[in-house]
């Protein structure tokens, strides 16, 4: 879902060793009485503009949460094992309630009645952290929330109250799928999430036929919408933003009588809208001409490969490798972690994509992350036998450093690799 094309309607474990051994230093330290300095504060200092753990170097207020999800939650697709620090940054931004705000610059202060809670950030955290692991209290007290913020209709708006609309509604299933709920046994006055999806589909009939809408207009008439029904696809399917290639099945259109069906009649409308715009889609400002939608594009390949359109959505993806770079790079984290996602769902290397290794280029927006699973699982191995004699080296190495001598020793940590 392309988020930025929305504004501003909407915007694994850490390494358990190294917990261990953190606390095993701080309690060898405390026995022998040496005094040590403080650890550094993660946080940035005064003179940053934005936190150091954060992904992108643009202002988050709008989609800091937002970015810094999909931008571990494709760090985990490929692989890549995200910065510790850039995985806390996000489950503290988490309010006391489990609801996420697109941007808390002060996680340390409460959230309050003014903090703008907002369904999508939330969601995605909540599909980011699931990935991840370790952090079921989060995900937990965050679908809590949703849950208390759902519609009568069954579905969610952007902000707790709002009307539901296909967009909001779908990030949620894909977060309630995450944690292994049920969507369709998550009701609101007996209606669930799908029956909010299938109230925002078109018919098989007149302009925009199997589309979603975003959401109904003031006289309740549905238009289609091509970002909204990338998105509805997914929802409909019970799928979040990273798929495998599905299996195509039912009739191209029929009456939209359930979220399978849904589901093909928005492909049908994805695959007709693609194929008039030489595999793309457009998008204009008012009073501007259309321009290509790269970012709803991306997201489009994804429902596609998930409904099993993979022709068309192969066809896409050849598309935004040949034209995507600009984009992606003056957009940044999001952008590539939704070229990923579009990569990873039609079996495509996210690492040749058009001759570019978008991977380096999404590390390349924040924290080094610090190896590949599969490295870290071997390193952990290879480690496991030592933190003893790693603990005491380092104990040593902080009282010398405490008598003066000024050295930096990197000791027992790990070194930071690029994927």
């Amino acid at each position: 879902m392309s988020r930025a094309a929305r504004l501003p309607h909407r915007e694994r474990h850490p390494p358990i060793m190294n917990v261990r051994r953190s606390a095993a230093v701080l309690a060898a330290v405390a026995v022998i009485g040496a005094a040590t300095p403080a650890a550094a504060d993660p946080s940035p200092s005064p003179s940053q503009a934005f936190p150091s753990a954060l992904y992108g170097d643009k202002d988050p207020k709008f989609d800091g949460v937002w970015r810094q999800s999909l931008a571990l939650l494709a760090q985990d697709t490929v692989g890549v094992r995200p910065a510790p620090k850039s995985v806390e940054w996000l489950a503290r931004q988490q309010c006391a309630d489990g609801g996420f705000a697109a941007y808390r610059a002060d996680p340390t202060a409460a959230c309050d009645a003014k903090t703008m809670l907002d369904t999508n950030a939330t969601s995605a955290a909540v599909q980011a952290l699931a990935a991840l692991g370790g952090h079921d209290s989060v995900t937990g007290k965050a679908v809590g929330w949703l849950k208390s913020v759902q519609n009568k209709d069954g579905g969610w708006g952007y902000a707790p109250g709002g009307a539901s609309d296909t967009n909001s509604t779908s990030v949620v299933i894909g977060a309630l799928t995450a944690v292994g709920e049920k969507p369709e046994q998550v009701e609101k006055d007996g209606r669930s999430p799908y029956d909010a999806l299938l109230k925002l589909s078109l018919g098989c009939d007149g302009d925009g036929a199997g589309a979603f809408a975003f959401q109904p207009d003031k006289k309740g008439e549905l238009a289609a919408n091509a970002d909204a029904t990338a998105a509805g696809v997914l929802g409909s399917l019970g799928k979040g933003m990273v798929v495998k290639p599905g299996k195509k099945s039912g009739p191209a259109c029929a009456k939209p009588g359930t979220p399978e069906q849904a589901a093909s009649n928005g492909a049908g409308y994805l695959v007709s809208a693609l194929t008039k715009d030489d595999g793309h889609l457009t998008s204009a400002l008012a009073g501007s001409d259309p321009q290509p939608d790269y970012g709803n594009t991306a997201d489009a390949v994804v429902a596609l490969a998930a409904r099993g359109e993979t022709a068309q959505a192969g066809k896409s993806l050849r598309w935004l490798e040949k034209n995507s770079a600009t984009w992606a790079a003056q957009s940044g984290p999001a952008a590539y972690a939704q070229l990923i996602f579009a990569a990873h769902a039609t079996g495509a290397n996210p690492r040749d994509f058009g001759g570019a290794d978008l991977v380096k280029q999404l590390n390349a927006t924040g924290p080094a992350p610090r190896t590949t699973a599969k490295a870290e699982t071997a390193e952990e191995k290879s480690d496991s036998g030592s933190d003893f004699f790693g603990v005491w080296w380092y104990v040593g190495v902080c009282l010398v450093a405490g008598a003066g001598i000024g050295f930096l020793f990197s000791g027992g940590r790990r070194k930071k690799q690029q994927p």
